[in-house]
C-alpha cells in the first residue's frame, strides 16, 4: 500500500500546499528567482498534488492547457519512492484524457533520464532557463 496520493486539484484550492512544495525545491533548493518562479499560468493549470498519509504536501506538478507539463517537483525526503512516477503518470494521463496528442516539457537536464524511462525524447539543443541546464522534451500519447 502506498503511503502517499495524487490529487487533481487546481490554483485556487491548493495554492498553499503547492507553493510550500515549489519554493522548498526551486527557489529554496536549486536557488530558482523567486520572480521566475511565479506566473500567470498557475490559475488556468491542471495542478497535480503529492500528499503524504497525514496530508502534507511532498511534491507537484502541473499540465498546461497547450500540453506542457512544467513545476515538476518533489521534497528531497521523498524522491526515491515513486512519488515522481506517480506524478508524471497522473500527468500524462490527464493530458491524453483532455485530447492531447503530444505531451512536452522543459525539463532539467540532470533529470532528463528519468523523463526517457518514461518515454520522452529530447527534441533540440540544451538551453539555460533560471540559471540551470533544460532540454526540451515530448513524448507521443496517441
Amino acid at each position: 500500500m502506498s503511503d502517499f496520493r495524487i490529487l487533481l486539484t487546481d490554483w485556487a484550492h491548493e495554492q498553499a500546499r503547492l507553493t510550500h512544495v515549489r519554493r522548498a525545491v526551486f527557489i529554496d533548493e536549486q536557488g530558482v528567482p523567486e520572480a521566475l518562479e511565479w506566473d500567470a499560468d498557475d490559475p488556468g493549470a491542471l495542478q497535480l498534488l503529492a500528499v503524504d498519509d497525514q496530508g502534507e504536501a511532498i511534491g507537484c506538478a502541473r499540465l498546461l492547457p497547450d500540453g506542457h507539463i512544467g513545476r515538476m517537483a518533489v521534497l528531497p525526503a521523498w524522491r526515491r519512492r515513486g512519488v515522481g512516477r506517480a506524478l508524471l503518470a497522473a500527468v500524462l494521463d490527464a493530458a491524453q484524457a483532455r485530447g492531447h496528442a503530444v505531451a512536452q516539457i522543459s525539463a532539467q537536464t540532470h533529470a532528463a533520464d528519468f523523463y526517457v524511462r518514461a518515454g520522452f525524447v529530447a527534441v533540440g539543443e540544451e538551453y539555460e532557463e533560471a540559471g540551470i541546464p533544460h532540454v526540451a522534451m515530448q513524448k507521443r500519447l496517441t
